[in-house]
């Protein structure tokens, strides 16, 4: 019972939080600003749903985790 409890350490070292977040934020907006231009340019009749979804879920990732790293910059840490 007598045993030392192990601090709880980030897989990301700390110092990489403000490179990720811009990087994955500008990922995110850019494969957002592809998926709006997608659906803009694009009839309703040559419209794939695998596309949309596909794009979605990758803009969602990196807006995401981008987020993430963002408060986690900041100091808020979540």
């Amino acid at each position: 019972m007598g045993s030392k409890a192990a601090a709880i350490t980030s897989p990301v070292p700390v110092t990489w939080y403000p490179t990720l977040a811009i990087f994955m934020l500008a990922i995110g907006l850019i494969v957002s600003a592809s998926f709006f231009i997608y659906e803009a340019t694009s009839s309703r009749r040559n419209r794939s749903l695998a596309k949309e979804l596909t794009t979605g879920a990758v803009a969602s990732f990196f807006l995401g985790f981008g987020s993430l790293f963002m408060l986690l910059a900041s100091g808020v840490y979540v």
